[in-house]
């Protein structure tokens, strides 16, 4: 099984090829072992690439300065691959699954339940916070685990509210360790790292690129019971992580606020689309105790 990892780590770094590539390459050889016996034109036919991308993909697999850096990955940072057995179980199902996940803290919070993602607007009101302490704290106070993507505003608001009360919360990024994003947030990365978990579906030397933000919000939505959204405007990306949270079949959960302000029409729109409407912690707590806890029990 460690060869078959290692190789499914060096796959997923090559270029040439997407997440799609590398699942047509797992439904026909789950060793991974064929693939690097394979010549360019064989590997486009087979994996229905251009031969760009084939010729690309063919050279990383023999690309030594490539291998050495993996190695140093692997020494410096956890590295998950969906063959490991310590791979999130709620992850595996969801659309997309990530094939790797690149940790930096406690992977043992990813075994952790109950788990709620909160996210929201990068421009949140006056109010935001209070609606925080209200909902999120005692609920990281019950042990749950506060999942989010370390974004401005609402996001980092989530983990600092986790870290002041000496509670659990993981980060998931929109691109690799070595480009944090956003810069002012470098701080709040270390202090995650140090008491909870950052992971990253993209390598260390990766910097984020626009689209890599939907894409992570699959993982956000996907490693938790349930989405909480605190405040979001009519239009705002809150929303992607919204849909991919009902298309996971996982709980959404909307905070209420003054139709008088931007930050809480995209709220009360959810609310109208049948989000659940929540204004004290027990509204989150008893869908827990009710249908939580038996999906997460796999």
């Amino acid at each position: 099984m460690q060869s078959i990892r290692n190789r499914l780590i060096h796959i997923h770094r090559c270029r040439g090829i997407t997440r799609k590539t590398i699942q047509r390459i797992l439904h026909d050889d789950p060793t991974f072992k064929r693939v690097y016996e394979l010549r360019p034109a064989q590997l486009s036919r087979l994996l229905l690439l251009s031969m760009k991308n084939a010729i690309t993909f063919y050279k990383d697999l023999r690309n030594d300065a490539l291998k050495k850096q993996i190695k140093q990955d692997v020494n410096q940072y956890t590295i998950i691959t969906i063959v490991d057995e310590n791979y999130p179980h709620v992850l595996k199902p969801i659309k997309d699954p990530p094939f790797v996940l690149y940790a930096k803290g406690n992977p043992l919070l990813l075994q952790h339940s109950p788990v709620l993602s909160v996210i929201g607007t990068r421009n949140p009101s006056t109010e935001a916070l209070l609606k925080m302490k209200l909902i999120v704290k005692p609920l990281v106070e019950k042990d749950w685990v506060i999942v989010s993507g370390m974004a401005k505003g609402i996001d980092s608001y989530a983990h600092k509210l986790a870290l002041s009360y000496t509670g659990k919360t993981i980060a998931v990024l929109g691109g690799g360790f070595n480009h944090i994003y956003p810069k002012q947030n470098f701080t709040l990365f270390n202090q995650i790292a140090e008491k909870g978990l950052v992971l990253s579906e993209y390598p260390p030397n990766v910097p984020p690129k626009r689209y890599h933000f939907p894409e992570r919000n699959r993982i956000i939505s996907g490693l938790s019971f349930g989405t909480l959204v605190i405040e979001a405007t009519e239009r705002s990306g809150t929303l992607i992580t919204v849909d991919q949270a009902l298309d996971q079949g996982r709980e959404v959960y909307a905070v209420p606020g003054s139709p008088l302000i931007p930050q809480t029409k995209g709220c009360h729109q959810m609310i109208q689309d049948g989000a659940k409407l929540v204004q004290t912690v027990e509204d989150i707590q008893e869908d827990w105790e009710t249908i939580g806890s038996n999906f997460f029990s796999q």
